[in-house]
């Protein structure tokens, strides 16, 4: 795969609004070869380059120069792959998600033909190291000192006090709290205020907005002054404000936001932390987990199972119960 896979696709769609597909441009779609059409059809940025990265490793270990060539690929071309990674020294799941990159490939030249089988079918994936995630979730003191860190007399500070707000009590990853609009944080279900996140694959929840952070968000817009945009980005970029611009913020600048305030405060973690922080805390306080998978977004159970810490919290440890 080149640097721009679905490239074939784009090149041949019309270019104006309104406009027809020529004779000759519904001729090269029907061309269009179906690996080609896999890429094109992954909806998420952050997936596609990260089965790019792993069909562009594929390709170079393997020797294949062209797309097409996807349809040799035999279960001992793949298995020696695995174990290169493994050798390269890459984690478990970096080896596993690889894995899984080139099998969703073969699954859909399954659908369509143009294979007999998935070589990736089958083939032992390296062992998780822990279910446990690595992401580390905040203690409750440290939450709340993040929360008590922006100064809260300038805009600035508000700002940031609502962001950090929205994400330590809503586990909100950092792609869906930059796409917030004011309105999707104004939603009235049964008399009660949610948030409309927009998550991955495009997929909506409503999650309620907790009061401490809505006063937040409510003194954020009343300095900011845009409350009555309603369309417009929740949380936007300070620069260029006084000419125009609602630019919301971008994923970069939450990380560096949560970055900096944390790095101050001597435990220095990025945005997931504050997602491992809010579900960790969700679920010690007896949070049914079913229901902290649907507050989370996340397609499958196991998923939200690598929050759930109780079992090795250290205050309950067989530690503190020995005595002399």
């Amino acid at each position: 795969m080149g640097s721009k896979p679905d490239d074939e696709v784009r090149a041949v769609l019309p270019t104006r609004a309104g406009s027809l597909l020529s004779d000759v441009a519904f001729q090269r779609l029907a061309e269009v070869p179906p690996e080609v059409e896999w890429f094109a059809n992954l909806g998420n940025p952050a997936t596609r380059r990260a089965y790019q990265t792993a069909l562009q490793d594929f390709m170079r270990f393997v020797g294949l120069a062209q797309v097409e060539a996807f349809r040799t690929v035999a279960r001992a071309h793949v298995i020696a792959w695995r174990d290169d990674l493994v050798q390269r020294g890459l984690g478990s799941a970096t080896v596993r998600h690889r894995l899984a990159a080139l099998s969703s490939l073969f699954e859909y030249l399954c659908e369509r033909n143009a294979v007999t089988h998935n070589p990736v079918k089958g083939i032992k994936r390296p062992a998780v190291d822990s279910y446990e995630g690595k992401t580390p979730a905040l203690g409750d003191h440290q939450a709340r000192q993040l929360l008590d860190a922006p100064r809260d007399d300038c805009l600035k500070g508000k700002r940031d006090q609502a962001l950090l707000a929205t994400l330590l009590y809503h586990g909100l990853r950092r792609e869906e709290l930059c796409r917030l609009s004011v309105k999707d944080a104004q939603q009235q279900r049964r008399g009660v205020v949610h948030l409309r996140v927009q998550g991955k694959g495009g997929k909506v929840r409503f999650v309620p907005l907790h009061p401490a952070a809505g006063g937040l968000i409510a003194e954020y817009l009343d300095a900011a002054g845009h409350a009555n945009d309603s369309q417009g980005a929740l949380f936007r970029s300070l620069q260029g404000r006084g000419a125009g611009s609602a630019a919301g913020m971008s994923p970069d600048a939450v990380y560096k936001i949560v970055r900096g305030y944390t790095a101050q405060l001597g435990f220095e973690v990025g945005a997931h932390a504050l997602r491992a922080t809010a579900a960790t805390n969700a679920l010690d306080h007896q949070a049914d987990i079913a229901k902290v998978q649907e507050w989370l977004g996340h397609a499958n159970i196991s998923t939200t199972r690598i929050y759930d810490r109780r079992r090795s919290r250290p205050e309950d440890s067989p530690t503190f119960k020995v005595t002399y």
